[in-house]
Protein backbone atom coordinates (compact mmCIF):
# COMPACT_ATOMS: atom_id res chain seq x y z
CA UNK A 1 0.00 0.00 0.00
CA UNK A 2 1.29 3.09 -0.27
CA UNK A 3 2.16 6.20 2.23
CA UNK A 4 -1.11 8.01 1.28
CA UNK A 5 -3.45 5.17 1.78
CA UNK A 6 -2.18 4.44 5.49
CA UNK A 7 -2.28 8.01 6.24
CA UNK A 8 -5.95 7.99 4.97
CA UNK A 9 -6.01 4.75 7.55
CA UNK A 10 -5.00 6.28 10.65
CA UNK A 11 -7.17 9.75 10.11
CA UNK A 12 -9.62 6.57 11.29
CA UNK A 13 -8.11 7.21 14.69
CA UNK A 14 -9.85 10.53 15.46
CA UNK A 15 -11.78 10.39 18.79
CA UNK A 16 -9.30 8.06 20.59
CA UNK A 17 -7.00 9.17 22.94
CA UNK A 18 -3.81 10.93 21.83
CA UNK A 19 -1.58 8.44 23.58
CA UNK A 20 -3.46 5.68 22.70
CA UNK A 21 -3.14 7.20 18.86
CA UNK A 22 0.93 7.08 19.64
CA UNK A 23 0.99 3.98 21.26
CA UNK A 24 -0.86 2.54 18.22
CA UNK A 25 1.81 4.11 15.78
CA UNK A 26 4.25 3.02 17.63
CA UNK A 27 4.24 -0.38 17.35
CA UNK A 28 2.48 -1.30 13.80
CA UNK A 29 4.38 -1.91 11.08
CA UNK A 30 2.02 -2.49 7.97
CA UNK A 31 -1.01 -0.41 7.03
CA UNK A 32 -3.25 -3.77 7.03
CA UNK A 33 -2.39 -4.69 10.63
CA UNK A 34 -3.36 -1.34 11.67
CA UNK A 35 -6.21 -0.99 10.28
CA UNK A 36 -7.43 -4.29 11.89
CA UNK A 37 -6.92 -2.59 15.00
CA UNK A 38 -8.89 0.72 14.77
CA UNK A 39 -11.56 -1.24 13.53
CA UNK A 40 -11.71 -3.35 17.20
CA UNK A 41 -11.11 -0.14 19.10
CA UNK A 42 -13.90 1.95 17.78
CA UNK A 43 -17.35 1.21 19.78
CA UNK A 44 -20.04 -0.31 17.90
CA UNK A 45 -23.38 0.64 18.21
CA UNK A 46 -26.82 0.05 16.20
CA UNK A 47 -28.88 2.72 15.16
CA UNK A 48 -32.74 3.49 14.90
CA UNK A 49 -34.09 6.01 11.80
CA UNK A 50 -36.74 8.10 13.71
CA UNK A 51 -40.04 8.70 12.09
CA UNK A 52 -42.90 10.91 12.75
CA UNK A 53 -45.99 8.71 13.62
CA UNK A 54 -50.00 9.56 14.08
CA UNK A 55 -50.01 8.93 17.38
CA UNK A 56 -54.01 7.48 18.92
CA UNK A 57 -53.18 8.94 22.76
CA UNK A 58 -55.67 7.68 25.76
CA UNK A 59 -54.78 10.21 28.11
CA UNK A 60 -55.47 8.58 32.11
CA UNK A 61 -55.07 10.21 35.12
CA UNK A 62 -55.03 9.31 38.85
CA UNK A 63 -56.89 11.24 41.88
CA UNK A 64 -58.90 10.99 45.06
CA UNK A 65 -62.61 11.17 45.20
CA UNK A 66 -64.09 14.24 47.55
CA UNK A 67 -67.23 15.20 48.48
CA UNK A 68 -67.82 18.23 47.13
CA UNK A 69 -70.15 19.31 50.43
CA UNK A 70 -68.19 18.71 53.68
CA UNK A 71 -68.04 20.90 56.45
CA UNK A 72 -68.07 20.80 60.24
CA UNK A 73 -70.69 22.23 62.32
CA UNK A 74 -69.64 24.47 65.16
CA UNK A 75 -71.62 25.89 68.38
CA UNK A 76 -72.44 29.75 67.79
CA UNK A 77 -73.99 30.59 70.88
CA UNK A 78 -73.11 28.66 74.51
CA UNK A 79 -74.93 26.88 76.51
CA UNK A 80 -76.37 23.14 77.38
CA UNK A 81 -77.40 21.09 74.75
CA UNK A 82 -81.43 20.49 75.48
CA UNK A 83 -82.35 18.71 72.03
CA UNK A 84 -80.25 16.27 69.96
CA UNK A 85 -81.99 14.30 66.97
CA UNK A 86 -79.17 13.08 64.86
CA UNK A 87 -76.33 10.31 64.94
CA UNK A 88 -73.12 9.03 63.59
CA UNK A 89 -74.06 7.71 59.90
CA UNK A 90 -77.52 9.12 60.15
CA UNK A 91 -79.00 11.48 57.20
CA UNK A 92 -80.35 14.70 57.66
CA UNK A 93 -82.45 16.98 55.23
CA UNK A 94 -81.37 20.63 54.52
CA UNK A 95 -82.75 23.11 56.56
CA UNK A 96 -84.17 20.15 59.36
CA UNK A 97 -82.54 21.67 63.40
CA UNK A 98 -80.78 18.83 64.81
CA UNK A 99 -79.33 20.52 67.59
CA UNK A 100 -80.91 22.69 70.22
CA UNK A 101 -78.54 24.90 72.48
CA UNK A 102 -81.07 26.19 75.34
CA UNK A 103 -83.31 28.14 73.42
CA UNK A 104 -85.48 29.14 75.95
CA UNK A 105 -82.76 30.97 77.45
CA UNK A 106 -82.02 32.47 74.40
CA UNK A 107 -85.97 34.06 73.85
CA UNK A 108 -85.40 35.11 77.66
CA UNK A 109 -82.48 37.17 76.65
CA UNK A 110 -84.65 38.29 73.63
CA UNK A 111 -87.35 39.45 76.15
CA UNK A 112 -85.41 41.39 78.26
CA UNK A 113 -83.98 43.17 74.56
CA UNK A 114 -87.07 44.26 73.70
CA UNK A 115 -88.36 45.44 77.29
CA UNK A 116 -85.13 47.81 77.02
CA UNK A 117 -85.51 48.81 73.64
CA UNK A 118 -89.22 49.97 74.21
CA UNK A 119 -87.86 51.75 77.39
CA UNK A 120 -85.45 53.80 74.87
CA UNK A 121 -88.72 54.84 72.98
CA UNK A 122 -90.43 56.25 75.58
CA UNK A 123 -87.52 57.83 76.86
CA UNK A 124 -86.95 59.62 73.53
CA UNK A 125 -90.80 60.36 73.08
CA UNK A 126 -90.55 62.37 76.33
CA UNK A 127 -86.99 63.90 75.54
CA UNK A 128 -89.06 65.00 72.41
CA UNK A 129 -91.54 66.66 73.82
CA UNK A 130 -88.96 68.21 76.59
CA UNK A 131 -87.25 69.86 73.62
CA UNK A 132 -90.30 71.21 71.94
CA UNK A 133 -91.42 73.11 75.10
CA UNK A 134 -87.99 74.31 75.52
CA UNK A 135 -87.66 75.57 71.77
CA UNK A 136 -91.03 77.32 71.90
CA UNK A 137 -90.39 79.26 75.17
CA UNK A 138 -86.95 80.23 73.94
CA UNK A 139 -88.60 81.85 70.67
CA UNK A 140 -90.59 84.05 73.54
CA UNK A 141 -87.22 84.41 74.77
CA UNK A 142 -88.16 82.58 77.92
CA UNK A 143 -85.23 80.08 77.87
CA UNK A 144 -82.02 80.56 77.42
CA UNK A 145 -79.44 79.70 74.83
CA UNK A 146 -77.82 77.31 77.27
CA UNK A 147 -80.93 75.57 78.13
CA UNK A 148 -82.07 74.99 74.05
CA UNK A 149 -78.47 73.21 73.51
CA UNK A 150 -78.25 70.91 76.64
CA UNK A 151 -81.86 69.77 75.47
CA UNK A 152 -80.86 69.23 71.64
CA UNK A 153 -77.95 67.16 73.10
CA UNK A 154 -80.50 65.08 75.26
CA UNK A 155 -82.34 64.44 72.36
CA UNK A 156 -79.32 63.17 70.37
CA UNK A 157 -78.42 60.87 73.78
CA UNK A 158 -81.92 59.42 73.98
CA UNK A 159 -82.07 58.68 69.65
CA UNK A 160 -78.71 57.03 70.39
CA UNK A 161 -79.72 54.65 72.97
CA UNK A 162 -82.73 53.58 70.78
CA UNK A 163 -80.46 52.66 67.75
CA UNK A 164 -78.52 50.50 70.39
CA UNK A 165 -81.26 48.75 71.68
CA UNK A 166 -82.34 47.93 68.40
CA UNK A 167 -79.18 46.37 67.17
CA UNK A 168 -79.33 44.52 70.86
CA UNK A 169 -82.29 43.36 69.95
CA UNK A 170 -80.87 41.98 66.62
CA UNK A 171 -78.52 40.26 68.15
CA UNK A 172 -80.61 38.28 70.52
CA UNK A 173 -83.14 37.21 67.81
CA UNK A 174 -79.62 35.85 65.67
CA UNK A 175 -78.89 34.35 69.04
CA UNK A 176 -82.33 32.20 69.71
CA UNK A 177 -81.68 31.25 65.57
CA UNK A 178 -78.98 30.08 66.26
CA UNK A 179 -79.40 28.24 69.18
CA UNK A 180 -81.11 25.96 66.73
CA UNK A 181 -78.94 24.18 64.67
CA UNK A 182 -80.09 23.24 61.24
CA UNK A 183 -77.81 21.09 58.10
CA UNK A 184 -76.73 23.45 55.98
CA UNK A 185 -77.09 21.01 53.48
CA UNK A 186 -78.55 17.57 52.93
CA UNK A 187 -76.32 14.95 53.68
CA UNK A 188 -74.60 12.04 56.21
CA UNK A 189 -73.38 12.93 59.65
CA UNK A 190 -69.60 11.50 59.50
CA UNK A 191 -69.37 12.57 63.01
CA UNK A 192 -71.07 13.74 66.11
CA UNK A 193 -68.99 15.34 69.18
CA UNK A 194 -71.51 16.14 71.42
CA UNK A 195 -74.19 14.43 73.62
CA UNK A 196 -77.57 15.57 74.90
CA UNK A 197 -77.09 17.57 77.91
CA UNK A 198 -73.44 18.57 77.30
CA UNK A 199 -72.46 22.16 77.84
CA UNK A 200 -70.81 23.86 74.91
CA UNK A 201 -68.96 27.21 74.21
CA UNK A 202 -68.95 29.40 71.14
CA UNK A 203 -66.81 27.46 68.44
CA UNK A 204 -67.16 23.91 70.17
CA UNK A 205 -67.57 21.10 66.99
CA UNK A 206 -70.82 19.47 67.36
CA UNK A 207 -70.83 17.50 64.16
CA UNK A 208 -69.70 16.84 60.80
CA UNK A 209 -71.82 16.55 57.99
CA UNK A 210 -70.95 14.98 54.51
CA UNK A 211 -73.01 14.79 51.22
CA UNK A 212 -72.26 12.01 49.20
CA UNK A 213 -74.45 12.71 46.21
CA UNK A 214 -72.78 13.93 43.42
CA UNK A 215 -69.01 13.33 44.34
CA UNK A 216 -65.92 15.39 42.84
CA UNK A 217 -63.08 13.85 41.07
CA UNK A 218 -60.01 15.56 41.55
CA UNK A 219 -56.82 14.75 39.42
CA UNK A 220 -54.10 16.75 37.70
CA UNK A 221 -52.87 16.20 34.20
CA UNK A 222 -49.74 17.31 32.70
CA UNK A 223 -48.80 20.64 30.96
CA UNK A 224 -48.63 18.74 27.67
CA UNK A 225 -52.47 17.72 27.90
CA UNK A 226 -54.05 21.05 29.22
CA UNK A 227 -55.78 22.16 25.37
CA UNK A 228 -57.23 18.59 25.94
CA UNK A 229 -59.62 18.69 28.51
CA UNK A 230 -62.86 21.39 28.75
CA UNK A 231 -65.65 22.25 30.99
CA UNK A 232 -68.34 19.94 30.22
CA UNK A 233 -65.87 17.39 28.78
CA UNK A 234 -67.34 13.37 29.63
CA UNK A 235 -64.73 11.09 31.51
CA UNK A 236 -65.28 7.39 32.77
CA UNK A 237 -63.95 6.86 36.31
CA UNK A 238 -63.04 3.79 37.59
CA UNK A 239 -62.23 2.67 41.09
CA UNK A 240 -60.72 -0.77 43.41
CA UNK A 241 -63.42 -1.05 45.23
CA UNK A 242 -65.61 -2.05 41.97
CA UNK A 243 -63.56 -3.32 39.86
CA UNK A 244 -64.71 -3.78 35.94
CA UNK A 245 -67.34 -0.69 36.68
CA UNK A 246 -67.19 2.36 35.01
CA UNK A 247 -68.51 5.47 36.79
CA UNK A 248 -69.26 8.43 34.64
CA UNK A 249 -68.57 11.95 35.23
CA UNK A 250 -68.40 15.32 33.89
CA UNK A 251 -65.56 18.17 34.10
CA UNK A 252 -66.60 21.18 36.43
CA UNK A 253 -63.67 23.20 36.63
CA UNK A 254 -60.17 23.38 34.86
CA UNK A 255 -57.69 25.39 37.34
CA UNK A 256 -56.69 28.60 35.28
CA UNK A 257 -53.31 28.34 35.82
CA UNK A 258 -50.57 25.37 35.76
CA UNK A 259 -48.99 24.74 38.98
CA UNK A 260 -45.38 26.13 38.76
CA UNK A 261 -43.46 23.24 41.06
CA UNK A 262 -45.26 20.45 39.58
CA UNK A 263 -46.04 21.29 35.90
CA UNK A 264 -49.41 20.03 35.98
CA UNK A 265 -53.48 21.29 35.52
CA UNK A 266 -55.63 20.72 38.38
CA UNK A 267 -59.15 19.45 37.45
CA UNK A 268 -62.39 18.50 39.38
CA UNK A 269 -65.16 16.31 37.58
CA UNK A 270 -68.68 15.34 39.39
CA UNK A 271 -69.45 11.92 39.51
CA UNK A 272 -73.00 10.85 40.34
CA UNK A 273 -73.27 9.08 43.33
CA UNK A 274 -77.48 8.68 43.60
CA UNK A 275 -76.73 5.32 44.57
CA UNK A 276 -74.78 5.70 47.26
CA UNK A 277 -71.57 2.96 46.62
CA UNK A 278 -68.82 5.51 46.33
CA UNK A 279 -67.15 7.07 49.27
CA UNK A 280 -65.36 10.30 49.49
CA UNK A 281 -61.49 9.30 49.76
CA UNK A 282 -61.19 6.24 46.83
CA UNK A 283 -58.78 6.33 45.13
CA UNK A 284 -59.77 6.74 41.60
CA UNK A 285 -58.53 6.29 37.82
CA UNK A 286 -59.83 8.89 34.81
CA UNK A 287 -59.65 7.98 31.22
CA UNK A 288 -60.74 11.40 29.46
CA UNK A 289 -60.96 9.31 26.12
CA UNK A 290 -58.65 9.32 23.17
CA UNK A 291 -56.82 12.06 21.43
CA UNK A 292 -54.83 11.98 18.25
CA UNK A 293 -52.08 13.73 17.34
CA UNK A 294 -50.02 14.02 13.69
CA UNK A 295 -46.27 14.19 12.99
CA UNK A 296 -45.26 12.65 16.55
CA UNK A 297 -41.33 11.38 17.04
CA UNK A 298 -41.14 8.56 18.60
CA UNK A 299 -38.31 6.57 19.52
CA UNK A 300 -37.18 3.41 21.33
CA UNK A 301 -37.12 3.45 25.15
CA UNK A 302 -33.36 2.20 25.05
CA UNK A 303 -32.21 5.13 22.47
CA UNK A 304 -32.75 7.34 25.56
CA UNK A 305 -30.17 8.75 28.35
CA UNK A 306 -32.10 9.33 31.32
CA UNK A 307 -29.67 11.68 33.32
CA UNK A 308 -30.52 14.15 36.47
CA UNK A 309 -30.20 17.38 33.78
CA UNK A 310 -32.66 15.62 31.65
CA UNK A 311 -32.86 13.19 28.65
CA UNK A 312 -30.96 12.96 25.43
CA UNK A 313 -30.15 10.73 22.82
CA UNK A 314 -26.69 10.16 20.65
CA UNK A 315 -28.06 11.07 16.40
CA UNK A 316 -25.08 9.17 14.80
CA UNK A 317 -23.32 11.35 11.94
CA UNK A 318 -21.60 8.77 9.07
CA UNK A 319 -18.37 9.81 7.92
CA UNK A 320 -16.82 6.76 5.89
CA UNK A 321 -17.90 3.10 5.41
CA UNK A 322 -19.31 1.84 8.34
CA UNK A 323 -18.24 4.82 10.91
CA UNK A 324 -19.30 7.86 12.61
CA UNK A 325 -19.43 10.40 14.72
CA UNK A 326 -21.98 10.65 17.49
CA UNK A 327 -23.88 13.93 18.15
CA UNK A 328 -25.33 14.14 22.22
CA UNK A 329 -28.99 16.25 21.43
CA UNK A 330 -30.69 16.72 24.72
CA UNK A 331 -34.57 16.18 23.88
CA UNK A 332 -37.99 16.40 26.05
CA UNK A 333 -39.83 13.07 26.90
CA UNK A 334 -44.04 13.00 26.13
CA UNK A 335 -46.28 10.54 25.55
CA UNK A 336 -45.52 6.93 25.75
CA UNK A 337 -46.73 3.81 23.41
CA UNK A 338 -45.33 0.84 23.69
CA UNK A 339 -41.69 0.66 24.00
CA UNK A 340 -41.50 3.95 22.33
CA UNK A 341 -41.48 7.66 23.92
CA UNK A 342 -41.94 10.60 22.02
CA UNK A 343 -39.26 13.02 21.97
CA UNK A 344 -39.72 16.77 20.95
CA UNK A 345 -35.89 18.86 20.79
CA UNK A 346 -33.39 19.34 17.91
CA UNK A 347 -34.77 16.18 16.04
CA UNK A 348 -35.80 15.50 13.04
CA UNK A 349 -37.73 12.39 11.05
CA UNK A 350 -34.57 10.82 9.31
CA UNK A 351 -32.13 11.10 11.98
CA UNK A 352 -30.44 7.97 12.94
CA UNK A 353 -29.77 7.66 16.53
CA UNK A 354 -27.70 5.10 18.79
CA UNK A 355 -29.84 2.59 19.90
CA UNK A 356 -27.99 0.29 21.32
CA UNK A 357 -24.13 0.60 22.36
CA UNK A 358 -24.18 4.03 24.11
CA UNK A 359 -23.06 3.24 27.10
CA UNK A 360 -19.40 4.96 27.30
CA UNK A 361 -20.50 7.37 24.81
CA UNK A 362 -19.26 10.87 24.59
CA UNK A 363 -19.99 13.74 22.14
CA UNK A 364 -18.16 13.69 18.98
CA UNK A 365 -16.77 10.22 19.82
CA UNK A 366 -16.32 8.03 16.18
CA UNK A 367 -18.24 4.56 16.63
CA UNK A 368 -18.49 1.36 14.31
CA UNK A 369 -22.29 0.90 13.02
CA UNK A 370 -22.79 -2.72 13.28
CA UNK A 371 -25.12 -5.32 11.69
CA UNK A 372 -28.57 -5.00 10.04
CA UNK A 373 -28.84 -1.13 11.13
CA UNK A 374 -26.31 -0.02 8.37
CA UNK A 375 -29.45 0.18 5.69
CA UNK A 376 -31.14 2.26 8.66
CA UNK A 377 -28.02 4.97 8.18
CA UNK A 378 -28.15 5.01 4.59
CA UNK A 379 -31.99 5.52 4.83
CA UNK A 380 -31.62 8.35 6.98
CA UNK A 381 -29.46 10.31 5.19
CA UNK A 382 -31.50 9.82 2.22
CA UNK A 383 -33.95 11.40 4.20
CA UNK A 384 -32.12 14.18 5.16
CA UNK A 385 -29.86 13.65 7.61
CA UNK A 386 -26.82 16.51 8.33
CA UNK A 387 -23.39 16.76 8.69
CA UNK A 388 -21.49 18.54 11.29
Amino acid sequence: MTLAHCARKRSRLRGLSFALVAALSAGVTGCGEEEVTVEELLPSVSVYVVESRTLAEEIEASGDLEARFHTEIAAEVEGRVTDLTIDEGGSVEEGVVVIEIDPERRKLDLAAAEARLAQARAELANQKRKTKRIRELRSQNVSSIQQLEEAETMLALARSAVSAEQAAVGVAERRVRDSSVAAPFAGLVARRSVELGQFVQVGKSLFELVALDPLEAIFSLTELDTERVRVGQKVDITVGAFPGRVFEGRVTFVAPTVDPATRTLRIKAEVDNSEGHLRPGLFARINLGVAERSNVLMVPAEALIQRVGGASIYRVKTTEGNEGRVERVSVEVGATDGDFIEVRGDVRPGDAIVRRGHGGLANGMSVVVRGSSQSQVAAGEAAGGTDS
